[in-house]
């Protein structure tokens, strides 16, 4: 199951998220997302659970829990939608 986590302290790392889910379940994947031009953290990220059970109560905790000074938004990650393209004049 894919978690999506938002509110992230900017300083917050992979390893550190990765450290935060591992008490509930294997973690299979974390991605903090960063700006493309500047690199820095755009204060979300994912992880990857493969165990459901696992997966749903990692977020039942983690949801609203304060985590480097910022309460954590934790839910199940929607399906990513293809972006359109803008058309050209």
């Amino acid at each position: 199951m894919n978690i999506y986590i938002g509110n992230l302290a900017r300083e917050v790392t992979e390893d550190e998220l990765r450290a935060l889910f591992e008490p509930f379940g294997e973690v299979t994947r974390v991605a903090i997302i960063k700006d493309r031009y500047s690199g820095e953290s755009r204060g979300f990220g994912f992880v990857e659970m493969p165990s459901r059970a696992a997966a749903e109560k990692a977020m039942k905790e983690l949801d609203g829990k304060e985590f480097k000074g910022r309460n954590l938004k934790v839910n199940e990650a929607r399906p990513r939608t293809e972006r359109r393209k803008p058309r050209g004049w």
